[in-house]
């Protein structure tokens, strides 16, 4: 009985060496059993395609087209523009500030980025953002007297911005 498995395993062997693809002499030994791969195409499957095309009939009576009336020119929107920057007396002082803030973007881009990369840190900072979310709608939305009371710190601070206070 081991001799009729022993022929049994060695037949099955050589039936199995035979869908093997051959291996040239320079390669190693190791990769002979590795099947060949053909490279994959860039076109997606037909079953998507059909999924799309399915979805844009069933959604094609709620496109949106743009219409030729808009309420704001373009030609008075740039004419605006240029009779505010006129009317700016110190343009260099505004295009330092808007240099800075392009380049406090940038900074805050990259130490965000900074902070992603470290594996445990983004979740910490999910967490402190909704806690915080948490409690700015418990101390200034929840309640009317509170809401009043935040309406009236933006009232003043767009008025401390705006110069008039």
């Amino acid at each position: 009985m081991a001799t009729a498995y022993a022929g049994t395993s060695s037949s099955m062997m050589a039936a199995t060496t035979g869908l093997l693809p051959r291996v040239l002499a320079n390669q190693s030994s190791r990769f002979s059993a590795l099947p060949y791969l053909p490279p994959r195409n860039s076109t997606p499957p037909l079953r998507i395609l059909s999924k799309n095309v399915s979805e844009t009939k069933r959604f094609s009576s709620l496109q949106v087209k743009a219409s030729e009336d808009s309420s704001v020119s373009t030609d008075d929107l740039i004419g605006d523009l240029k009779e505010k920057w006129d009317n700016v007396e110190n343009k260099s002082t505004v295009l330092l500030y808007g240099g800075g803030a392009v380049v406090a973007i940038w900074l805050s881009s990259i130490i965000v980025s900074a902070i992603n990369s470290v594996p445990l840190l983004p979740k910490i900072m999910e967490l402190v953002g909704l806690g915080y979310t948490g409690w700015f709608v418990y101390r200034y939305l929840l309640f009317k007297s509170s809401r009043k009371e935040l309406a009236e710190d933006i009232e003043s601070l767009k008025k401390q911005i705006a110069g008039t206070e």
